[in-house]
């Protein structure tokens, strides 16, 4: 039986918050870009918050509470947006705030805690030897390695490195387990998948290895266009030119620059197709090359030489889900979806979708490199009305072929690839006997019967009464 006085009063002598106002603030995400979501996660909230200071102190608070059957579900910087990081059963909120530190940068790689916001483990790789972090989410100011890790699957890189769990990109993980007396194991190749992108729910990471890359003071470019198709080639084209050193590559469909981006607007018209890029400084040449023989191509920003008003700031925090954020803030009744155009035919399925949803869905695409191919991955802004267009839009979705990540959805299943990870399940089954670690994430724990041919109405979360 659940016994939260009992570990609150065994763990006392650590980092301790129980606030009730601040445990829930500690207890949020960004659950909030979806509607959907918002309307059954509103509620939620540990009953403490434990800030453990060492891979020791983790497997005090992991030993503890398995042995009073308290949930725990680990936090970061509470970035990520399916709700990964909601305590769906309250409990302990392990929050890992204290575990920041760069342990070491090597030539190619570094080793570092999962507290350690991104924005501060790429400054300490180009202040110790020139080098940087492969990939990073939008959010690198706020996020952390260790939530990028677990709740993430790519982001600005992706265009040159391709996805987070791709082979090659993460290099070794340190994880504990939750157990009468917890493990430390030590996860590299094939084992990995065992716990990345697993939100947490089959083990708690204490140390990352990571892949890095030479650091360049890139370029941020935006490059108008009056038709969307003509945005979209560029887009892809520049990705697939190998001798175009690129980190990013994003189109967005008008009205978006025009309506959300509220310091590139004066700049754009309603019609105005926009492509963000950023570029290493060796590269412009190519660049400028390359945009010459693109006559419908406008270059109206270039981040080391224009002189707007005002500063438009990264053009990075433009792209990936903070395109969502800004857009938002402008309109809190929209909302969006994370969409997969596989190549080789990832042009005509944005065709059929843009046919199929004109206004109500506006494309915004990211180029991604898979198997070595430049690919679409779509982020696209969505006119909500209700939870059944919007399921409706997403069936619509996968009648045309596309692939969907439903952020409208908190399990691991529904939100990815629609399957069991065999691999994930085992490890949770050796790793969390109890199912105490993030319970209510992992279809494949709670229902082993669930059947996938009715995906995206699992019913283990209601709306708030």
């Amino acid at each position: 039986m659940t016994d939260i006085a009992a570990a609150r009063a065994a763990l006392a002598h650590l980092e301790i918050d129980d606030n009730p106002v601040s445990v829930r603030a500690k207890s949020r995400d960004f659950f909030w870009y979806s509607p959907v979501l918002k309307a059954r996660m509103e509620h939620l909230s540990g009953d403490f918050v434990v800030a453990p200071r060492s891979e020791a102190e983790v497997i005090e608070v992991l030993r503890v509470c398995y042995a009073h059957d308290v949930p725990v579900t680990t936090r970061g910087a509470g970035t990520g947006n399916y709700g990964q990081a909601m305590p769906m059963a309250g409990g302990c909120i392990l929050h890992m705030k204290n575990m920041a530190a760069v342990k070491a940068v090597h030539p190619g790689r570094v080793i570092v805690e999962p507290g350690c916001l991104l924005k501060d483990l790429d400054a300490a790789c180009r202040a110790h030897s020139g080098q940087e972090i492969r990939m990073f989410s939008s959010t690198w100011a706020t996020a952390t390695i260790g939530g990028f890790i677990a709740g993430g699957s790519g982001g600005v890189g992706s265009v040159r490195w391709g996805s987070l769990r791709d082979i090659g990109n993460i290099i070794r993980l340190r994880v504990v387990t939750m157990e009468p007396e917890p493990r430390v194991l030590e996860f590299r190749g094939e084992e990995l998948a065992r716990v990345s992108h697993a939100y947490g729910t089959n083990g708690i990471i204490t140390e990352v290895e990571m892949p890095l890359a030479p650091a360049y003071d890139w370029i941020g470019l935006f490059v108008a266009f009056d038709r969307f198709e003509d945005a979209a080639a560029y887009a892809l084209d520049i990705a697939n030119e190998d001798g175009i050193l690129i980190k990013l590559s994003a189109v967005f469909e008008a009205p978006i620059a025009h309506d959300y981006f509220l310091r590139v607007k004066p700049h754009v018209g309603a019609g105005d197709h926009l492509v963000a890029l950023m570029v290493a400084p060796h590269a412009m040449d190519g660049f400028r090359t390359f945009t010459a023989r693109r006559k419908a191509a406008r270059v109206i920003y270039r981040s080391d030489e224009s002189a707007w008003e005002r500063d438009p700031g990264p053009v990075f925090e433009y792209g990936w889900n903070h395109t969502t954020l800004r857009a938002l803030k402008v309109d809190p009744s929209i909302t969006y979806l994370q969409v997969r155009y596989a190549y080789p035919d990832h042009m005509a399925k944005v065709a059929r979708v843009r046919e199929t949803f004109g206004a109500e869905v506006l494309q915004h695409l990211e180029v991604i490199r898979e198997n070595g191919r430049a690919m679409f991955a779509g982020l696209p802004i969505v006119k909500f009305t209700d939870e059944a267009r919007l399921d409706e839009i997403v069936r619509l979705h996968e009648e045309l072929g596309c692939m969907i990540f439903n952020p409208h959805r908190f399990t691991l299943e529904e939100g990815g690839r629609q399957t069991v990870d065999a691999r994930q399940l085992a490890f949770k089954r050796e790793a969390d006997p109890k199912g105490l670690l993030n319970p209510g994430k992992m279809i494949a724990w709670e229902d082993p019967h669930w059947g996938y041919e009715r995906m995206y109405s699992y019913g283990g979360m209601k709306a708030a009464e």
